[in-house]
C-alpha cells in the first residue's frame, strides 16, 4: 500500500519555503515576501514555522545567518577553498527612488541607458558593464547607495571577510534565479559608518 499525501521532497526544504527563507535572509518582513510573492500573510508564517522546525532554529531571526543551499543550486557543493580573497569589480549599484516607472522613464528615455529588465518595483540598467539596480521599496530617497562587488566564490569570500572581522547581516542567499539558469547569490554588511555593502557571485547557467 502507497503512502497517503504528498511525497517527501527531496531537498531539506520545499521549493516554496526555499522562497520564504530567500527573502528573510535578505531582510525582508513576512507581510513584504507575502506581497511581492501573491500569497497570504499566514502562507508566509507557515512557511517560516516548517522551515524553523525541518532546520531545528528556534527564532526567525536564526534564518538570517544559516548558510543552507537549496540540493538544485549550482552553489551547492562550492564550500570553501584556500584562494586568496579578492574582491571584483563593482557588478551593481543599488539607488533607491520615490517612483520606478517615472525612474525607468529617466534612466532609459532620458538617459538612454540599456534597460535589462524590470520586476514590478524594481528595476535594472547597464553602466557599462556595472548593474544599476533602481528600487522604490529600499528606503527612503537620498541614503547612500548599496555597492555590490563581484567574487568568484561567495561562500570562500563570507568566510574570509568574517574571519577579519566584518558582521555580514545575512548568510549568502540568493536573489534571484534567471530563465536560462543563472542564479545571483549574496550577503550585505556594513562599512564602519553603518552603509551598506555587498558581495554577489552568479553561478550555474
Amino acid at each position: 500500500m502507497g503512502t497517503r499525501g504528498r511525497p517527501r521532497h527531496p531537498d531539506v526544504l520545499t521549493p516554496a519555503e526555499w522562497h520564504v527563507v530567500h527573502a528573510v535572509r535578505h531582510g525582508m518582513s513576512n507581510r513584504e515576501i507575502a506581497r511581492r510573492r501573491g500569497v497570504s500573510l499566514d502562507a508566509v508564517k507557515f512557511h517560516v514555522a516548517n522551515a524553523l522546525l525541518k532546520l531545528g532554529l528556534e527564532r526567525r531571526a536564526e534564518l538570517r545567518t544559516w548558510r543552507g543551499v537549496p540540493a538544485d543550486s549550482a552553489l551547492h557543493g562550492q564550500g570553501g577553498s584556500d584562494m586568496v580573497l579578492q574582491l571584483g569589480t563593482i557588478g551593481q549599484i543599488a539607488r533607491p527612488v520615490s517612483n520606478i516607472q517615472t525612474a525607468v522613464d529617466f534612466y532609459g528615455g532620458t538617459l538612454g541607458l540599456p534597460h535589462l529588465y524590470t520586476f514590478g518595483d524594481l528595476a535594472f540598467f547597464d553602466c557599462g558593464g556595472t548593474r544599476l539596480f533602481l528600487s522604490a521599496n529600499d528606503g527612503p530617497v537620498g541614503e547612500p547607495s548599496v555597492l555590490y562587488f563581484r567574487v568568484g566564490n561567495i561562500q570562500s569570500a563570507y568566510d574570509e571577510l568574517r574571519a577579519r572581522g566584518v558582521e555580514f547581516e545575512n548568510a549568502p542567499h540568493l536573489i534571484h534565479k534567471h530563465d536560462n539558469g543563472v542564479e545571483e547569490w549574496m550577503a550585505f554588511f556594513p562599512d564602519p559608518d553603518g552603509h551598506l555593502l555587498a558581495i554577489m557571485a552568479q553561478v550555474g547557467g
